[in-house]
């Protein structure tokens, strides 16, 4: 029996969705959604941009429906549903267009694949567009590994890489399995093992907001393994926990930081290497 989990909305419980089964891949398609995340758009666009030249560099032609906004995690998981139903509404009119929508994000991918369902219990009209949006989602590594079957040539340095990956991200998406495999096809890189990789950042959105101090002293734990591993950098393919971290390094003056994979997978395979942003 999963575990249950206490929700803020009167009278809702949830039900922690189950770890993902081995789904069936399709054939790589010529044309995808990308859905940004709201992360993404606001803080770490270029990502989102370095996410669309992977996709076209493998032949996809991108779609980025303008008005796409949150997936609505935010407000699910603090407990007003009737506010995620709304924000959830406007995404699935926008995404269910009969193609794989990708995701640069295992928890927002998590959402659409797991959480709607929960969201939309008893609704049946809506529920058939959320099975339709969860079997066509997928997050950004996993659709470059199975579906695109990637071969890549690595064209940069040789560097050591520390692999964080959002909690909610492993257990709904095995989002840690599909970026280890991607990283392991690049020739020049190392992926450095670290302790505490399986924990939680302390960010989980409202979470560091309502308890900042216990927030802290997790992202400081994080922080602490990821400068103690040896890496030249970490990478991350969940935004929210990337702004976290790297907001702990900058408050505890480290010069170690962290940057989005999709942003370092586009470094490796065209060469190019950009300016940070100070």
């Amino acid at each position: 029996m999963s575990e249950l989990f206490y929700d803020a909305a009167p009278n809702a419980t949830r039900v922690a969705p189950e770890r993902p089964v081995p789904r069936h891949y399709p054939a790589k398609p010529p044309e995808v959604i990308l859905f940004g995340t709201c992360v993404v758009d606001l803080f770490f666009p270029e990502a989102g941009l370095d996410a669309i030249r992977l996709l076209e560099r493998e032949g996809i032609q991108v779609r980025f429906p303008a008005n796409q906004s949150c997936c609505g995690q935010p407000a699910w998981t603090s407990g007003y549903v009737a506010e995620a139903r709304a924000v959830a509404r406007a995404q699935l009119e926008l995404l269910d267009a009969g193609l794989p929508v990708v995701v640069p994000s295992g928890s927002c991918a998590g959402m659409f694949r797991q959480h709607y369902r929960e969201l939309f219990a008893g609704d049946a009209g809506m529920l058939e567009k959320v099975e339709r949006l969860s079997e066509q989602t997928f997050e950004l590594s996993e659709f470059l590994v199975h579906v695109c079957r990637v071969n890549w040539q690595d064209l940069g340095s040789p560097t050591r890489v520390a692999l964080h990956t959002s909690c909610s991200a492993r257990r709904e998406m095995n989002t840690h399995l599909h970026a280890r495999e991607l990283l392991d096809k690049l020739s020049n890189v190392e992926r450095v093992d670290h302790d505490h990789e399986s924990e939680c950042c302390g960010f989980g959105g409202t979470f560091s907001v309502r308890m900042p101090e216990i927030s802290g002293a997790m992202v400081k734990d994080k922080t602490q393994s990821l400068v103690a591993s040896g890496a030249d950098e970490m990478v991350t393919a969940d935004g929210g926990c990337l702004m976290n971290i790297n907001g702990s390094l900058d408050k505890q003056r480290e010069a170690f930081r962290g940057r989005h994979l999709a942003s370092f997978l586009w470094e490796r395979v065209s060469g190019e290497r950009k300016e940070e942003v100070a």
